[in-house]
């Protein structure tokens, strides 16, 4: 027989259950609305990156401050099989202005091709920017020019990770041209790649697009 203590623990579990997983089931709602994949949500288009901000914190503190302390145990209570280092790709924010269709982003994805701007000294604010200076850059590009086909971006504060020499920093924004466009490397490095480069992450950091016009 429980005590009226326990059941009112028990209550008060059950309840911040229920308030943990209400906010994972609108935060993927919201992001997947933000990337465009899914079209019936309950969120309205131009809430979803208010709402995925808001619900994008640290929980655990913020409802301690608020009076509903969360246990670990209730937060981490999803079986989650992925090794660790995995991602949910859908689950990203892109940071900025949508981009349009003719921009086909890819995240995770990484082009080859030669470059028609040099991304290192070459910055944009976030991948629209980025897609939108290769659109501008073929539609004004000279009769003998190569036009941008294809655009990559570092979206990550932390550097992207590429075989090259240099140090690759955020909001790189690179132009390319390729006659038949294919990529580098997508969603994840091979392992036979990473055990050649031993600081290679898991996980590919740039996005790209190959653009339509």
């Amino acid at each position: 027989m429980t005590t009226v203590k326990e059941d009112s623990f028990n209550f008060e579990l059950l309840y911040r259950e229920a308030v943990e997983s209400w906010r994972r089931k609108k935060l993927k709602e919201a992001r997947r609305l933000i990337n465009r994949k899914t079209s019936n949500s309950t969120i309205a288009p131009e809430e979803a990156s208010i709402l995925a901000q808001a619900l994008d914190v640290d929980w655990a503190d913020l409802a301690e401050e608020i009076g509903l302390w969360i246990p670990v145990a209730v937060i981490n209570k999803e079986h989650d099989d992925k090794p660790e280092g995995e991602e949910e790709f859908d689950n990203e924010i892109i940071a900025g202005r949508r981009l349009p269709p003719e921009c086909n982003v890819e995240l995770h994805t990484d082009y080859g091709g030669d470059a028609v701007r040099w991304g290192l000294t070459h910055p944009k604010e976030s991948a629209y920017e980025c897609c939108m200076a290769c659109l501008n850059q073929a539609k004004n590009a000279g009769p003998n020019d190569k036009k941008c086909n294809i655009w990559v971006y570092c979206p990550s504060e932390t550097g992207c990770h590429s075989p090259d020499i240099y140090q690759h920093k955020h909001q790189e924004c690179w132009l390319k041209y390729a006659e038949k466009p294919k990529t580098t490397f997508k969603d994840r490095y091979p392992e036979s790649y990473r055990n050649a480069h031993p600081n290679a992450p898991v996980v590919v950091p740039w996005m790209s697009g190959v653009v339509s016009v």
